[in-house]
């Protein structure tokens, strides 16, 4: 069965992600805590509202480097924007096999976010990793050679223990 692509999901979570940057007034409670690495760096994003109160970290490491340094929040929320913009995604099933790492080549961003819209009946939560391609045949081509090295997601919705789709 071939891997299942998360354009779709994705496209959702990009607009989500604008609006929490842009309009964090609209947000009742949220907690994201996105991981994302692309051409050898890191960026991190971290940001938490309970209690009315904001807690929020951004922070990345240069390809080549040790040294994690603080970055702007609009530096970290438009690499995550770039990443989300991309032509396809595909996702992890669950955690990778020991000793299986991710190809380098293409970008990857571990994304944990749960929120609440003030006046929404309940809140939502998303846990999953994202691959990024430049479009559904380069993504299909990597899943492909990857074989069953990597735990893909291939069946919609993912509801796993750890990683799952909204929720």
């Amino acid at each position: 069965m071939p891997p299942a692509l998360q354009t779709d999901l994705t496209a959702t979570l990009r607009p989500l992600l604008t609006e929490l940057h842009q309009s964090p007034d609209l947000f009742q409670t949220w907690d994201a805590h996105l991981e994302l690495v692309a051409a050898g760096g890191l960026v991190v994003v971290k940001s938490k509202r309970a209690k009315g109160l904001v807690d929020s970290l951004f922070w990345g490491r240069a390809p080549g480097s040790s040294e994690n340094k603080q970055l702007p929040e609009a530096t970290a929320f438009a690499a995550i924007d770039r990443f989300l913009g991309l032509g396809a995604h595909l996702a992890l099933s669950d955690a990778l096999p020991e000793g299986a790492v991710l190809d380098a080549a293409y970008p990857h961003c571990a994304v944990k976010l749960s929120y609440r819209k003030k006046g929404a009946p309940k809140a939502r939560s998303l846990s999953m990793i994202f691959i990024g391609f430049n479009d559904e045949a380069e993504a299909l081509g990597h899943a492909e050679r990857s074989g069953d090295a990597l735990p893909l997601v291939r069946t919609r919705p993912l509801m796993g223990e750890r990683l799952h789709e909204w929720r």
